[in-house]
């Protein structure tokens, strides 16, 4: 598997900032309380300092009418990302013949 030179994704905080909160006018206070979530919490996220949750994916999905893999997908986008660009050991495993032999 070779190492594919793509540029950073997206956080979702940042999507739901520049996409969602600041298009409509939304406050965090207002977006937590709609939520039903901790202001600490989504600012946490909007600032893009902690990652969404399943619960967190779901409740935004609900919120503006996406689908929860949306908001997950984000984050597994972004969170693999890092992964591949912190470290290099994944690169030595070897891989693992899957055929199998006639016995």
């Amino acid at each position: 598997m070779r190492r594919q030179k793509h540029r950073e994704p997206a956080h979702p905080g940042r999507i739901l900032r520049e996409y969602y909160i600041k298009p409509l006018n939304l406050t965090i206070t207002k977006l937590a309380e709609t939520l039903s979530v901790s202001i600490k919490a989504l600012s946490a996220i909007v600032n893009e300092k902690k990652r969404v949750t399943p619960d967190m994916a779901l409740r935004l999905a609900m919120a503006f009418g996406k689908t929860p893999e949306f908001w997950w997908n984000l984050q597994n986008n972004y969170d693999l990302y890092l992964a591949q660009q912190r470290s290099t050991e994944w690169q030595k495993i070897p891989k693992i013949n899957m055929e199998l032999s006639s016995v």
